[in-house]
């Protein structure tokens, strides 16, 4: 094994949605339900938005990808009377689909449990809901490996803010040094630098439709099993051997 190229990692913080999970496909499915029963209610015409509109505007909760969604698909005047109700239909519409339009990332599994084999302590911070993450992780086997997740609604303050991961950091009682953040956006990136952690990012995902390559992080790497062997918890394929 070659030398970690991030050494003294104790403890990874993952996000989830784009960097473990392709949940493009929920999201779609339930903006769009939601969008139609929306428009039958008010005699609007609101047209479907396509998954990559709905991906620019993953990231940030869902209050923000209600406020975008409505943004683009309402009149202005009826953006603001309409929030309540639109995000309590998406929230119902969700809950419907969560997992069935869902794919996990390439060699996820196996960078946790390369993690976990070598010791590090391992935890999940989203800016998705609480009722939305924690049967998604258990629905996709993810769960058993996390001994924290943090979701938006647990804190007031969510990413990119450094709360949700300063607090891991005193749950695990590990100096903020001693992490990697892994992500797939801009705000995984800024909340892990604020929080004094160092950052790998991920370049599948959606990070609001803006390349990975102009965040401040401390690698590109193609997997999670990639990061794990960053960190030194898993062991190089050199090019041209034989596993």
């Amino acid at each position: 094994m070659s030398a970690p190229r991030l050494p003294g990692v104790e403890a990874c913080i993952i996000d989830l949605d784009g960097t473990m999970l392709d949940t493009a496909g929920d999201f779609h499915v339930a903006v769009n339900t939601m969008l139609a029963e929306l428009a039958q209610r008010h005699d609007l015409d609101c047209a479907p938005l396509s998954r990559e509109q709905i991906i620019s505007f993953v990231g940030k909760g869902s209050e923000n990808l209600m406020r975008r969604v409505l943004d683009v698909s309402v009149p202005p005047a009826a953006a603001n009377s309409l929030f309540a109700e639109a995000l309590a239909l998406y929230n119902r519409h969700y809950i419907a689909v969560n997992g069935q339009h869902v794919t996990m990332y390439p060699e996820v599994r196996e960078g946790l449990e390369a993690l976990k084999a070598a010791g590090l302590r391992l935890a999940c911070v989203t800016n998705k809901p609480h009722d939305f993450t924690v049967p998604l992780l258990e629905k996709t086997g993810l769960a058993h490996f996390f001994e924290l997740v943090y979701c938006g609604d647990t804190f007031p303050y969510r990413k990119p803010d450094p709360y949700p991961m300063l607090q891991v950091a005193t749950v695990f009682n590990i100096a903020p040094e001693r992490f990697v953040a892994i992500g797939d956006s801009e705000n995984d990136a800024k909340a892990a630098r604020a929080a004094g952690m160092r950052v790998l990012t991920v370049p599948y995902g959606y990070n609001h439709g803006q390349a990975i390559q102009s965040v401040d992080s401390d690698g590109i790497v193609s997997s999670l099993l990639e990061a794990a062997q960053w960190i030194g918890a898993a062991p190089v394929q050199q090019v041209g051997s034989v596993a």
